[in-house]
């Protein structure tokens, strides 16, 4: 039975490249009828906060990705990972370190640390009395196997995967003031956790081969691993805030929606034929490892964008309101306030053929909803005529004997306005444009009059013949 686990640390919001990970491995998951789990490895304690944590699972509701089972926080199993050091301990699997980190620079950083050399051994085969160890501070440092020449693995995306024993270190397993480290937390936890397979970025390729010794030497069967290639920014680096926004709150604050988020990041890096656009449960179906590129993939807003706007033009009013509120209820309630119901959801239905994000939609019915003002007619001049004014009066009058007040009875009447004067229907369409929205671009002026009403249009109407 598949198992899997996104395990985010709380030290900032959740990361657009973190929560792509958890898709991957909610997708998985799925596609194989198993089981996704989360982990919250809190263990930096300086660094993690509460309000992140709270931030991580509020980005994870939003797109759906809470886990099958509960919670698990690395914080609480701090015992648990002491023991089982302890217990490599003695079984002579680990040893423990009386070097002063203060004293030798030498002795001092292990290869974690990614600076300095590896230890030099001081204490692999020191002996030392029992009570010492109630005395003296001490780390717990790795065993590495006398025999061992390297360590292998192969990567479900990339293959196999070496690295030599000199790349390999007696790594600290547990610091001097007793917290456990965080490979070794990690490992201890899948195992308790039965995780069958991990997906994550391939960032954490170089923590999966110590990883891999401490399984061994706990006597447990590793997962399979797949590393999955970064998110990068346009310039093919690290994707950073220059480039896009971070943070998958930042996403929902700028009004994108959560569907379209979810298929953007599976389709960066993953692939189905040319096919861009799925629904979960195909994404479910159509899911596999195999599919998945070993390259980095290029963040490209304006394709998220795009995306993201088709995914509005195909979701309901009603639903898009409830988005509406969820991003921001104060806004969503004055939008109510200044419509009807059936106004409300007939702008929306109008709007979204526009607009790509929430936070356009919201501002456009927004600024509908007020009269315009200071109306500036340079913005009609290509379709100006002598008779413009004409135009306009007569279909105003028009306008208010139309019945039933829809888009094809007032269609019609313009068109018979602009054949009885010779004039192209967008020599009409653009002025009355003007007057109800202050500007040349918008839904259609008749499905906008519809709405609107007789006499909020004529009042808007008449403001322009005014000028005219």
């Amino acid at each position: 039975m598949v198992r899997v686990r996104f395990a985010p640390s709380p030290t900032g919001h959740l990361h657009i490249g973190g929560v792509r990970s958890a898709i991957f491995n909610w997708l998985f998951a799925r596609h194989h009828g198993g089981t996704y789990l989360l982990r919250i490895e809190d263990t930096d304690v300086q660094r993690s906060r509460v309000e992140y944590v709270e931030s991580q699972l509020r980005s994870l509701t939003w797109l759906g990705l809470l886990p099958d089972e509960p919670l698990v926080y690395q914080m609480e199993r701090i015992a648990e990972h002491t023991k089982a050091a302890h217990q490599l301990m003695a079984e002579g699997k680990a040893y423990p370190c009386f070097c002063d980190p203060r004293d030798a620079e030498t002795v001092v950083y292990d290869l974690d640390s990614g600076v300095g050399r590896s230890y030099d051994g001081v204490c692999r085969n020191r002996s030392y009395r029992p009570e010492e160890l109630k005395t003296r501070p001490y780390a717990i440092r790795f065993k590495l196997p006398e025999d061992l020449t390297e360590v292998i693995f192969n990567d479900l995306l990339l293959g196999p995967i070496r690295a030599d024993r000199d790349q390999l270190d007696d790594y600290i397993i547990v610091r001097r003031d007793g917290t456990p480290i965080y490979n070794f937390c990690v490992v201890v936890d899948d195992i308790y956790m039965n995780i069958t397979h991990v997906i994550r970025g391939q960032d954490h390729i170089s923590n999966t081969h110590k990883q891999l010794l401490y399984y061994n030497a706990l006597g447990a069967t590793p997962p399979q691993f797949a590393h999955i290639p970064l998110i990068l920014g346009p310039s093919g680096g690290k994707l950073s805030k220059r480039d896009a926004s971070v943070s998958v709150e930042e996403y929902q604050a700028q009004g994108f929606l959560p569907a379209a988020l979810f298929n953007y990041l599976v389709r960066l890096g993953w692939s189905h034929g040319d096919q861009e656009i799925f629904t979960r449960e195909e994404l479910v179906e159509f899911f596999s490892l195999a599919n998945v590129g070993k390259k980095g993939s290029i963040f490209d807003m304006k394709k998220l964008l795009w995306l993201n706007g088709i995914y509005m033009r195909q979701a309901p009013a009603g639903e898009l309101l409830e988005h509406l509120e969820a991003l921001n209820e104060v806004q969503a309630q004055e939008l109510c306030a200044q419509w009807s119901e059936a106004q409300l959801m007939a702008l929306i239905d109008q709007y979204k053929q526009r607009a790509t994000t929430l936070v356009e939609l919201h501002n456009d019915i927004k600024a509908f909803a007020q009269e315009p003002k200071n109306l500036d007619i340079t913005q009609i001049a290509k379709w100006r005529t002598d008779a413009t004014k004409d135009l306009v009066s007569t279909f105003a009058d028009r306008m208010m004997v139309a019945s039933p007040l829809n888009h094809e009875t007032l269609l019609s009447a313009a068109q018979r306005v602009c054949d009885d004067l010779g004039i192209k229907l967008v020599n009409l369409a653009q002025p009355l444009r003007l007057a109800l929205t202050g500007g040349i671009t918008s839904p259609g002026v008749f499905d906008l009059i519809a709405i609107l009403g007789k006499e909020r249009s004529s009042q808007r109407i008449q403001e322009l013949i005014k000028v005219l």
